[in-house]
């Protein structure tokens, strides 16, 4: 599907892929619902931003503010034809020892947040009988099973199977909707310091993260492909109707050797190494 005269929904705009994705799609002509909790990341976006925007200081994990966000888009345009559910965070460290918070900050709103936007804007979308796409933001972390990332790993692997039980669903509705789930590897963000938006009623982190929170920061500031890259890519994904999308094509190599673990029914492979080149 084309973008011009379209209204595009990003969550998690403030920043990084989001903020890319909202400068993108404005490029392309569409009109901007952007939603984040970092209102300075989320105005600094808007100012870069031609196209008429709407502002929404939104809480993914809070399925009233997606379903405010939903009200304010279609109040202020009447329409939504690309919902680009992107908003995340991050946590590392060792399953054992993550804690409750953990799990709650990241399922909240890594996993949750997709499912509240779906839940909020699909109806709609499907009331207007007009051509529409959702993109998921997921990982590679969920085609891939990485130690010290059981957090990050659970929460993303739930996106993409989400996404691709939405996929079915709207076929079989026959529902002029597209899917798209987004699988970036180490993209060039602020993806290591999202502890800086992390309520601090779930402060509690995993003790034994230090180490594996240094060597994400040396992941992403090593990563190849910055967000703009990966907004392009995703953008040419959604008109041309495609599904996966791996911005990183290289990390097949692991997605087929988990695959021949699972199929050969032998222990996980250790294919962290190759995920970070």
């Amino acid at each position: 599907m084309e973008f011009r005269g379209k209204v595009a929904v990003v969550t998690g705009a403030g920043s990084g892929i989001g903020r890319e994705l909202a400068r993108a799609c404005a490029r392309e002509g569409a009109s901007l619902a952007l939603a984040d909790v970092d209102e300075p990341g989320m105005e600094e976006t808007a100012r870069e931003i031609a196209t008429p925007t709407l502002r929404v200081r939104c809480d993914v994990s809070k399925p009233e503010q997606l379903e405010n966000l939903a009200a304010q888009t279609y109040a202020r345009f009447g329409a939504t034809h690309i919902l680009f559910n992107n908003a995340g965070v991050a946590v590392t460290g060792p399953a054992w020892s993550a804690t409750l918070e953990d799990w709650n900050w990241v399922l909240g709103i890594n996993f949750m947040g997709v499912v509240h936007g779906i839940r909020s804007f699909v109806p709609r979308m499907l009331e207007q009988e007009v051509e529409g796409h959702v993109v998921n933001t997921a990982s590679v972390a969920g085609l891939l099973s990485l130690p010290g990332s059981a957090v990050y790993c659970a929460s993303k692997h739930a996106v993409v199977t989400v996404s691709e039980c939405l996929y079915q669903d709207l076929r079989r509705a026959k529902a002029r909707i597209g899917v798209s789930v987004l699988c970036p590897a180490f993209v060039k963000t602020g993806i290591a310091e999202s502890q800086r938006n992390r309520p601090a009623t779930l402060a509690a982190t995993n003790p034994l993260s230090a180490p594996y929170d240094d060597a994400m920061r040396r992941a992403v500031a090593a990563g190849r492909l910055g967000a703009a890259d990966v907004a392009a890519i995703t953008l040419d994904a959604v008109k041309n109707n495609r599904f996966y999308v791996l911005p990183h094509q290289k990390i097949k190599n692991a997605v087929e050797t988990r695959m021949h673990d699972i199929l050969g029914e032998r222990p996980p492979t250790d294919v962290s190494r190759p995920v970070t080149s």
